[in-house]
């Protein structure tokens, strides 16, 4: 039933050997809670600190992550990856003294014989991870939540979240 163990119930990678090679791609999001202090530092758009500039440096981390994906997740597939985007949804002109909330994007390709879900959904993480991480000593209620996939493409079936 799950195919990343064989018919005795042992860890494997999945042999994908056989697969054709096409076209795949995949959208995955995290949605980031900034807490008030936070939110209202970076209500008019990225601000720099002693690591770098918040946004850029979580987009440079997001891709790093993406790229990385098989090095975290035991039996996932080493994949070259074609493009990776990281987009971070500011929180803009924020009410003062209220929370705001950042939405962060991975977009991945490759042409491959598996998807490329996981480095979708890993790149997004470890965005919001970095937020976290440069944020946390202004703000410790940081709050990550929402990490899904929206949308896959290529291979045996596509998906896009309904919600």
């Amino acid at each position: 039933m799950f195919s990343h163990l064989d018919a005795r119930s042992r860890p494997r990678m999945v042999d994908v050997g056989a697969k054709p090679v096409t076209h795949r791609a995949a959208h995955a999001v995290a949605v980031v809670i900034l807490p008030p202090p936070l939110a209202a530092l970076l209500r008019d758009g990225d601000i720099a600190t002693v690591k770098g500039p918040i946004f850029q440096t979580a987009i440079i981390a997001g891709t790093q992550g993406a790229k990385r994906t098989s090095d975290l997740i035991p039996l996932c597939h080493p994949l070259p990856l074609d493009h990776c985007q990281i987009e971070i949804e500011s929180p803009g002109a924020a009410e003062p003294g209220s929370a705001a909330e950042i939405v962060v994007h991975c977009r991945v390709q490759t042409h491959a014989r598996t998807g490329v879900e996981m480095e979708a959904l890993t790149g997004a993480t470890v965005a919001a991870l970095t937020l976290y991480d440069m944020g946390k000593s202004v703000a410790p209620g940081i709050v990550i939540k929402d990490i899904r996939l929206l949308e896959k493409t290529g291979g045996k079936s596509d998906y896009r979240a309904t919600r």
